[in-house]
């Protein structure tokens, strides 16, 4: 199978090691990617059993290396009752099988929605206003908010390039003066928001929808 050349960055990514430019290339181009996509999801999800339980998966393993001691089992046989060794070896279990097992137990379900022509991935932001021809300069951007999934959005608006771009836990921005003089009537615009997660990672993205300003009052 051909490998992306976007899929060593993913453990990078989810760890925070990528710089700006690089994160926000990388997310351009995961949304875009099923493979890579679909490795992120998978990485994702053994970095976070890893970070809650990892001490406690290879605690053993590192005693057993360095002082040839008895193993986990042994040890948990020579303190607990029968039931809680039972229960600690069924926990292991299910680790063990969610990172072996990871391509069967967390296949991605999450709805498809268009970006610019290109099929990506994840869950899809409407935005509300404004949209196609516009009276007069907007005051005031909406879109659909995602709920407690989203730690905050990311708006961009666009002329031929990047005009302004912002960052809000709301699902509006109010623009700013210095920005509404930078839109002038007959000209046509785009915008397009991204949400994010608690812990930075994109989750959703708009398509880019176009306005025009009809006049400057």
């Amino acid at each position: 199978m051909k490998k992306c050349q976007y899929e060593d960055l993913i453990d990078d990514y989810l760890l925070g090691r990528l710089s700006p430019p690089e994160r926000e290339a990388f997310e351009e181009h995961y949304f875009n990617c099923s493979l890579c996509f679909q490795k992120l999801q998978e990485q994702d999800a053994i970095i976070s059993v890893i970070k809650s339980q990892g001490a406690e998966l290879f605690q053993d393993i590192y005693a057993r290396e360095h002082t040839k001691a008895p193993s986990w089992l042994e040890r948990l046989s020579a303190f607990l009752p029968y039931r809680q060794v039972a229960v600690a070896v069924a926990t292991a279990a299910v680790v063990l099988l969610i990172v072996l097992g990871i391509n069967y137990f967390n296949k991605p379900s999450s709805p498809q929605f268009i970006i610019t022509d290109d099929l990506v991935r994840g869950e899809s932001i409407t935005l509300i206003s404004p949209v196609i021809d516009i009276n007069s300069i907007p005051t005031k951007f909406r879109w659909t908010s995602l709920g407690k999934n989203v730690k905050y959005y990311r708006v961009y608006i666009y002329n031929h390039e990047l005009i302004w771009s912002t960052q809000t836990e709301e699902n509006f921005i109010v623009l700013p003066e210095e920005v509404k003089k930078k839109l002038t009537a007959g000209e046509k615009y785009s915008w397009q928001v991204k949400a994010f997660s608690a812990d930075g990672h994109l989750v959703a993205v708009s398509s880019r929808v176009q306005f025009k300003v009809m006049n400057s009052q």
